[in-house]
């Protein structure tokens, strides 16, 4: 969330940098939640200067109970000390309620976004910063077969028995399909097994964790609940990693942390209303390999061009036709500073996908999970930066690498890089 001294010190200057957003609602909420930080801070002045008023007339009574001829006095100063006691109780109440509706605007209010995103109103104003690249000037015919169609020729997507087993929006891989799959998130992993710890986080966390990353409140419609548990199904391996040091104070010396995690992940696909969910372009559940890092704010500008690299060339590396797009300030997410996406072009369907979205939240993520790190030799803490990446998702990948490599006999040209993990396999025959 973000910093409330910010609407005690720079009002102003977070009003422009939120406006920048281009949706005038959240000026409001913002102007709102300064107003109620402001009678927060009178309240607390308020209850100060009761509370010191109650110490006084309680040895002022103390004094006067120990002489003979003043108990009316004394009596009187307690009444006295009693109002000003429910006085103090009002005012705890008071500070209560309206902390809690400071913190429901304040979760609710996106990330500041960074002076380098591009201005815009939404997706259109995007700018592609690098690419297209390997893009041909034209496909023949036979790599504008949809994957849909392709995977179910190959038997390898079996999409009407997912289906049957879980309902709509749930697919099934098959044979080297599915062994394609298992492929690139143990390519993703190993290629950045260098530098990043793997994890295995669960996956199902607490309430707690799902905000921590920013998901509640604002997207628990997107969310599946495991209600009776108070569980969650994660969206994506970003939300444990990044809640691994909640609480905790980390040094300096310690940062950057780089972690790296598949899991599976899970969807509901709340507003996929008028969406293309067939074959593999939007599902409930899918595999993921994320890349994430807790940094310095120094550190963070680098570690991000670095996470943008290294999902970058894992998509180069699939011999995959891709971009990149610098997302502006009206397309933001709700947690992010900055924001990169990778999308791969998709012959059967003509159309960019995002395969990989790059992201840096400043401290906005940390502040919400308490996460702070502690400079060497100085006082006091601060709060850690978060930035992650998707290293690789499969469903789209796998449905480009369906489309991009398919050859005019009906089959699919496995990508070099795969091939150690495919059991000896280079190629998907049609049966």
């Amino acid at each position: 969330m973000l910093d409330a001294r910010l609407l005690r010190t720079d009002l102003p200057a977070t009003i422009a940098a939120l406006a920048r957003r281009g949706k005038p609602e959240l000026i409001d909420q913002l102007q709102t939640a300064a107003a109620l930080d402001s009678r927060l801070r009178e309240i607390t002045s308020e209850r100060d200067t009761v509370r010191a008023r109650v110490n006084e007339l309680s040895k002022e009574i103390g004094r006067l109970r120990r002489q003979p001829d003043a108990g009316d006095e004394a009596e009187r100063l307690a009444t006295e000390s009693r109002a000003f006691g429910e006085q103090e109780r009002q005012l705890a109440e008071d500070h209560g309620a309206i902390s809690a509706q400071l913190r429901d605007i304040m979760l609710g209010l996106p990330n500041l976004p960074s002076e380098l995103a591009p201005d815009g109103a939404g997706e259109d104003d995007n700018v592609v910063v690098k690419g297209p690249i390997g893009l041909p000037d034209e496909y023949p015919d036979h790599q504008l077969v949809p994957h849909w169609e392709t995977g179910a020729a190959l038997g390898i997507l079996d999409n009407e028995r997912a289906v049957k087993l879980s309902g709509a929006m749930f697919t099934m891989t098959r044979g080297l399909g599915a062994t394609l799959g298992r492929a690139l998130c143990q390519l993703a992993l190993d290629r950045n097994a260098d530098a990043f710890e793997e994890i295995r986080p669960p996956s199902l966390v607490t309430s707690a964790t799902l905000t921590a990353s920013g998901q509640l409140p604002k997207f628990a419609d997107d969310a599946f609940a495991i209600e009776r548990d108070d569980l969650w199904a994660i969206p994506t391996a970003e939300v444990p990693l990044t809640s691994i040091y909640r609480d905790e104070v980390l040094a300096d010396t310690d940062l950057p942390v780089r972690m790296m995690a598949y899991t599976p992940c899970y969807r509901r696909e709340a507003g996929s209303a008028g969406k293309d969910t067939r074959g593999m372009l939007r599902a409930h559940e899918f595999d993921k390999v994320e890349i994430l890092a807790l940094a310095t704010p120094e550190q963070s500008p680098d570690l991000l061009d670095e996470l943008l690299g290294r999902a970058e060339a894992t998509i180069a590396a699939l011999e995959l036709p891709y971009r990149i797009i610098d997302i502006c300030t009206g397309d933001l997410g709700q947690t992010h500073h900055r924001s990169f996406d990778i999308e791969v072009w998709s012959p059967g369907t003509q159309a960019w996908l995002e395969v990989s979205s790059v992201s840096w939240f400043s401290d906005y993520q940390a502040r919400r999970a308490n996460i702070r790190f502690r400079r060497t030799g100085q006082k006091g803490t601060e709060i850690v930066h978060t930035l992650n990446g998707s290293a690789l998702a499969v469903p789209r990948v796998w449905a480009a690498i369906l489309e991009n490599h398919r050859q005019p006999d009906g089959s699919v040209v496995i990508p070099e890089v795969l091939r150690p993990y495919m059991r000896g396999a280079d190629v998907i025959l049609p049966k």
